[in-house]
């Protein structure tokens, strides 16, 4: 065992430099991102009787990715982008500082410390995705995001159980004099304290800018136009994703120890697998790992829709934690394939693709929470969780054939 330890050790030194780094710095702040996900969401549930509130967080932050990928695309012709990345991953604590000192939870105060919580995602997605390009290749990427996917599936595991677990026993043994939103607070002080740990890392990669180019362009390729329609289709699923699973486990389940519980026992199942996927499989791997997790998804979405109660929502989520990991390592290497061939192709910078990817993500996140959001407020609640989930998987299935012909295209570029 410590044998086959060390091997896995000695093969990740073997990468270069920059691509190590990137890959601890996101292990530190993959402990944030639970954190933000879910218990952000339950804050939220907790201190208001609206539950399309956590729709309306989640809709504002996605407002702010893309506005802050185009102000970031500027901001790199004279900042370091170590520098950037940093400021998004610290602007996760200063968003929940700032909803948590709302005294009252009104649309606009939600929308507003969302809209932070959105710069802090713009910063880091923008910066991330383009040192995980310029520090990868076609050939060890399956490798990168099969790691970097692991470290956050073990974050998963270890965050969402200890979180859940202190606010629960917070509300059931009366700490802080019996006032919850105190271990929110602790949980936030956490949150600020990793990200700048992982802030203070990401300055030993010695990450380069992108050369100075325009960025900004309105018309593309054949082939990045139909990765813009797979990237909506993405879009449209992650804006119910990263809201139901808290929604469905506070209404049908229990309160925020069982989220926490639920969460970890489903990632732990996931680890060990999404390790050896990203150690063993090759390019040719990704169209069948991009099936399974889109299958995946439908199931875990019929569960629900048929159960409608405890069991089906942790089946559901069950099968959520193997599919958006596996969703991910095949959809990310294939997005920077893309971006590789068209930039080379159309001779523009690589941070043009990036930030025109997260505009076609908003188009289907948009889409996904304003029919949530609409549901909720006008028809109902149970249709907007039971139902349009279901419909949302099935949309999203979609996404598999489109990568099939994505796969075709790039073998003629």
């Amino acid at each position: 065992m410590i044998a086959k330890l060390t091997n896995e050790f000695t093969f990740f030194n073997s990468h270069p430099k920059p691509m190590r780094v990137l890959l601890l710095t996101n292990l530190i702040y993959a402990m944030v991102m639970p954190i933000v996900e879910l218990f952000v969401g339950a804050y939220i549930m907790r201190n208001s009787s609206d539950i399309s509130l956590v729709v309306i967080f989640q809709l504002a932050v996605y407002t702010g990715i893309p506005l802050t990928f185009l102000i970031n695309g500027y901001f790199l012709n004279g900042v370091k982008i170590a520098w950037l990345y940093s400021l998004g991953m610290i602007l996760s604590g200063v968003s929940m500082f700032a909803m948590m000192s709302l005294d009252d939870l009104s649309t606009a105060g939600i929308f507003f410390a969302g809209l932070i919580m959105g710069l802090s995602y713009g910063f880091f997605w923008a910066n991330r995705d383009f040192l995980a390009l310029n520090t990868t290749n076609d050939g060890n990427r399956n490798f990168y995001y099969g790691v970097e996917t692991f470290f956050y599936t073990i974050a998963g595991i270890i965050i969402p159980f200890g979180a859940g677990a202190f606010i629960a026993a917070t509300d059931k043994n009366n700490w802080f004099a019996g006032n919850v939103n105190v271990a929110y607070h602790v949980l936030t002080v956490f949150v600020l304290i990793l990200s700048v740990g992982a802030s203070i890392l990401v300055h030993q990669g010695n990450f380069q800018n992108p050369k100075r180019a325009p960025f900004l362009f309105f018309k593309f390729d054949k082939l990045w136009n139909q990765m813009l329609k797979l990237a909506a289709l993405k879009g449209i699923a992650q804006g119910y994703i990263v809201t139901a699973p808290t929604m469905l486990i506070l209404s049908l389940v229990g309160k925020e120890g069982a989220l926490g519980l639920i969460q970890s026992i489903a990632a732990f199942f996931s680890a060990i697998l999404l390790y050896f996927l990203g150690r063993v499989s090759k390019p040719e791997h990704r169209l069948t790992i991009y099936f399974v997790g889109c299958i995946l998804f439908v199931v875990g979405a019929a569960f629900n829709a048929v159960l409608y109660s405890s069991i089906g929502v942790i089946l559901f989520i069950l099968c959520l934690l193997f599919a958006r990991p596996l969703l991910d390592i095949a959809y990310f290497p294939i997005q920077l394939k893309v971006i590789d061939i068209v930039a080379a192709k159309e001779g523009r910078n690589e941070f043009t693709y990036i930030l025109n990817h997260e505009f076609g993500l908003y188009v289907g996140r948009l889409f996904g929470c304003g029919l949530f959001i609409v549901l909720a407020r006008y028809v109902s609640e149970y249709v907007a969780l039971r139902y349009a989930l279901l419909v949302i998987a099935v949309l999203h299935l979609g996404g598999a054939f489109m990568a099939q012909n994505i796969s075709r295209r790039i073998k003629f570029n």
